[in-house]
């Protein structure tokens, strides 16, 4: 194994080829670090392509290179153009985004009921995910898989909580199937792929397609082979597509005309939702918004079958960062931040500094709750619906994630702020082969109501 690792490191400064600037540097150590065979990166300056590169591998057994031509799985960068789907769908008439989705999906169930088309766009319906209970081996019905959907309880009213579901955009999915007459996938060649020459297609493993790369995820110190699912799950509108980084490409660009949607499609799509009680969601129709440094920022990422993708636009600034990944240990939003800091570094400040810890109580609190963490167990003192989220599931990964990440080096306090009642704490936890940002809220009470982790 140790031969095997050494010859795909190898292979990934080989194949960035003989001018690799220190952009390059930084992007191949990266990769090397979080054993990621192959990266496609795509970056447009004021509407020109200022970087396309692939480094790496797209498949380790043939020991094929990344090109600008190799196709990756799109993950829920996929789940914007399933939003843009459906908002030209309004536009013809054919539902409206406050229609109920039980006017278009049959036998929903009862706690459904006050669930509108654009409470899905914008993670805002309440819905959960199911993959707790649904067989990846199983191809399931649209029919089958909202039945067993339905299952799945509700986490909170709708329009009062903002809440990241992929069974939302499996129903938009279903919609659009009904709504639009065809399969959602067919519609989307037809209204956006051919239109702005993007060879974007809905996954297939039976076709042949041209400059596939191949999924992987690590494993216990090894590199291994994507995980099998059954063809129809890779055929939902949560993100399940092919594409390159110039597809994306396209349509950033496209985002920025009336081609495919209007002005008015365009700011709905790139404007927070509203939540009942009057405050932002971070979500638009089918894109993460939000502020760096006071300009906007408008991002999707995601994450499939040892894939990970991110699409991220400052667009005050004119700078889009395309990042595909064949590993699902990538980290692509880090490789998309050093990317965007190399053309634009005034977006990014330097790394915090950190601050006196006043209440070390909290941090051995927070403390415990990592140690939790790493073990695979639900910490003390999280509140209700934190606990509800921490789910068997959800722990396997996080437990699987530290794991990965090596010993504890050291814990510092950067940001301590009284919010709501409660606090808000902010840490820099660094471990042998990742630092970690870990960002806490806790309630009056003192017991947690956010737990957040992201890489530096």
């Amino acid at each position: 194994m140790r031969l095997a690792t050494l010859a795909l490191l190898s292979a990934i400064a080989f194949s960035a080829g003989a001018q690799a600037d220190s952009l390059d540097d930084a992007l191949l150590k990266e990769m090397q670090r979080r054993h990621v065979p192959g990266l496609s990166v795509l970056v447009i300056k004021d509407g020109k392509v200022v970087k396309e590169k692939g480094y790496g591998l797209a498949n380790v057994e043939h020991r094929v290179p990344v090109t600008p031509q190799t196709v990756f799985q799109s993950g829920s960068v996929g789940k914007t153009f399933t939003a843009a789907l459906i908002l030209l769908l309004a536009q013809d008439g054919k539902l409206s985004l406050d229609d109920p989705i039980a006017r278009h999906l049959p036998d929903t169930p009862p706690a459904w009921e006050k669930i509108t088309i654009r409470h899905l766009l914008a993670h805002t319906s309440g819905l959960g995910d199911p993959y707790e209970i649904i067989d990846f081996r199983k191809d399931y019905t649209d029919e089958e898989l909202i039945a067993l959907e339905a299952k799945i309880p509700v986490r909170s009213a709708p329009g009062e909580k903002w809440a990241y579901s992929n069974m939302g955009y499996h129903l938009l999915g279903f919609i659009a199937n009904r709504a639009g007459g065809k399969f959602y996938g067919d519609q989307l060649r037809e209204r956006i792929f051919a239109p702005l020459g993007m060879d974007t297609r809905v996954i297939t493993e039976a076709d042949i397609v041209p400059h596939r790369a191949a999924g992987y995820e690590w494993k216990d110190g090894a590199l291994k082979n994507q995980a099998w699912v059954a063809p129809r799950l890779n055929t939902t509108a949560d993100g399940s597509l092919y594409l390159t980084a110039r597809d994306l490409a396209r349509w950033d660009q496209a985002l920025y005309g009336d081609k495919i949607l209007d002005a008015r499609l365009r700011a709905a799509s790139f404007t927070p939702a509203k939540l009942n009680d009057g405050s932002d969601a971070p979500y638009g129709y089918g894109w993460f918004v939000d502020k760096v440094k006071g300009r906007t920022h408008i991002s999707h990422g995601g994450a499939w079958q040892g894939f990970r993708s991110h699409l991220c636009r400052y667009v005050d600034d004119k700078l889009t960062v395309v990042i595909l990944a064949n590993s699902a240990s990538a980290r692509p939003a880090k490789f998309a931040n050093m990317v965007a800091a190399h053309y634009v570094p005034s977006l990014f400040d330097a790394p915090a500094k950190p601050i006196a810890d006043k209440d070390p109580a909290a941090s051995a609190q927070v403390r415990a709750a990592m140690d939790r963490f790493a073990r695979g167990e639900a910490p003390a003192g999280l509140n209700a619906q934190l606990g509800a989220e921490f789910t068997p599931a959800v722990l396997a990964r996080v437990a699987e994630a530290l794991g990965e990440a090596g010993a504890l080096r050291s814990v510092a306090l950067l940001a301590s702020q009284d919010k709501d009642g409660g606090r808000s704490l902010r840490y820099r936890y660094s471990y042998d082969n990742e630092t970690l940002l870990v960002s806490v809220m806790l309630d009056k009470a003192g017991r947690f109501s956010g737990f957040r982790f992201m890489p530096e």
